[in-house]
């Protein structure tokens, strides 16, 4: 890689709970970010249904673009939004847009999988995407709209995930990111098309999915009024890993060696935690369906195959509901409740559905453990070590599918994303795994988001350049292991409740 003149980029990254406008610099050989906008995200309850503020969201998308326009203008040669996985939004005639999209934790979903099951088997849908069963996947949100009779699906023309929305608004192309479309459980990662199989097994609509893109495909530019509003007379929309797991994966500071088996695997850590492996090609086999791993889309050509675990939710939540009581508590008081209680008292199953969306957290974990019988945590503290302690649990137990499928042992594990300013919960998962963790970039979906683009326009070669551009550009924390016994003794009381 040389060095060239700078050239920047943009970053429209959204999580589950807040997103950012991140404005990249590229010089050749590091990246240095810049967050020019961020705003609040999360599900809004409307008649005891959950939605995404879709129309709020764009305005923010709008602000932000209009805030990097006024700094950079015309400096900006690219823009990607990256969002969360599986919900989706659908387009009438004439791209008329049908409504807010509705948020994955919204109940109508509940014990669905059941339903779906009796009409077409668990196996028989696995072999068609290779995907877990989450009962939020994008099939089933699109099977309950079927069982409840609703009028959208006959009016529906055109289905597009969330990202590809923002990017239909922005540029009035329609396209569906492969990434994003792989989450949908009706996306063959074998084929690499849609599996309308099996949405008419369903008897779901199948004229209703578009192409499908790569990430780094150039798909023009801005809206005409857009360019008047913002100034962004250069800026090209490129499609980024737009799931924000695969912008986050390709983020990971990691080293492989071709031809050799990479002997690190990665945790995303966020709301969720997505932790598995990079592999070269979809894992479709009876091991991966037993073990309800995933096979999602990456960048690159490759295949992230992962598991879902509950991550910083637990944390989220417990915070949200003390502070609707008034505490007015910020991360780093939680950080000091959670350091000052025993470790190793109680466990949850982080993936329970008992804390899908529960209205009091800290009671749910309460209750979680009165059930269970075992000691109930006795204060804010105490409920927040057994979140941190069940996730890092959580993680020991994934890690071992993870070696299972990589075929050997995996010495370094990964974690990027924002739960990496969680240093606890770092450490509990390198004493827990009893392997090292490396923990950084913090922005590392935005980071992945950026350097997708600059792969796209030929300022970096590959991903594997991506990643050591993002080597030299970021610090990383390194925790080793630490009194691994007491974790090995506490693992067998955690896989009562697992």
């Amino acid at each position: 890689m040389q060095t060239m003149a700078e050239r920047a980029f943009l970053a429209i990254d959204m999580g589950a709970s807040s997103g950012r406008h991140v404005l990249g610099r590229f010089d050749g050989r590091r990246l240095r970010l810049e967050e020019v906008y961020r705003f609040e995200n999360g599900p809004v309850e409307i008649a005891g249904d959950l939605y995404w503020d879709l129309l709020g969201l764009w305005s923010h998308v709008r602000n932000g673009l209009q805030k990097a326009g006024s700094q950079l203008g015309g400096a900006i040669a690219g823009i990607g939004v990256d969002t969360w996985g599986v919900d989706f939004g659908l387009l009438g005639r004439d791209d008329k847009l049908l409504g807010n999209p509705f948020h994955y934790r919204d109940s109508r979903t509940n014990d669905l999988l059941a339903k779906a099951f009796s009409i077409v088997p668990r196996e028989e849908i696995f072999r068609h995407t290779g995907l877990q069963f989450l009962q939020f996947n994008t099939l089933y949100q699109l099977l309950a709209m079927k069982l409840a009779g609703s009028p959208l699906l006959d009016l529906a023309e055109t289905l597009l995930m969330v990202p590809d929305l923002f990017h239909w608004m922005l540029t009035g192309i329609k396209c569906n990111e492969m990434t994003e479309a792989s989450t949908s459980q009706f996306y063959n990662p074998i084929s690499g098309g849609w599996a309308t199989e099996l949405l008419a097994r369903f008897d779901l609509p199948t004229g209703i999915v578009g192409r499908i893109e790569q990430p780094g495909t150039n798909i023009g530019p801005l809206r005409s009024n857009l360019l008047t509003e913002t100034g962004l007379s250069a800026a090209r929309v490129i499609l980024p890993g737009s799931h924000d797991t695969a912008s986050a994966v390709m983020a990971v500071p990691a080293k492989s060696q071709p031809g050799q088996r990479p002997d690190w695997c990665y945790i995303s850590l966020g709301t969720w935690a997505l932790m598995g492996i990079e592999s070269p090609q979809p894992v479709v086999t009876d091991q991966v369906l037993d073990l309800n791993f995933t096979n999602e889309g990456g960048v690159g050509n490759t295949i992230r195959l992962l598991k879902n675990i509950t991550g910083m939710w637990l944390v989220q939540e417990c915070r949200r509901t003390w502070n609707r009581a008034g505490r007015n508590w910020d991360w780093e008081d939680l950080n000091r409740l959670s350091a000052a209680a025993r470790p190793l008292v109680s466990f949850i199953n982080p993936d329970a559905t008992d804390f899908l969306a529960p209205d009091d957290m800290p009671e749910a974990i309460c209750r979680f453990c009165r059930k269970t019988g075992q000691p109930v945590p006795e204060n804010e503290g105490a409920v927040l070590r057994c979140a941190l302690d069940s996730i890092a649990m959580r993680f020991r137990q994934v890690l071992g599918m993870c070696e299972q499928l990589a075929g050997g042992q995996l010495e370094t594990i990964h974690i990027v994303g924002g739960g990496t300013q969680n240093r606890q919960l770092c450490q509990a998962a390198a004493d827990a795994c009893n392997r090292r963790v490396v923990a950084g970039p913090i922005e590392a979906t935005a980071t992945g988001n950026l350097m997708m683009q600059a792969v796209a326009i030929g300022d970096v070669g590959s991903i594997a350049e991506a990643r050591e551009v993002i080597r030299n550009s970021f610090e990383v924390d390194e925790y080793e292991p630490q009194n691994t016994a007491a974790w090995d003794e506490a693992h067998a009381t955690y896989l009562n409740f697992a």
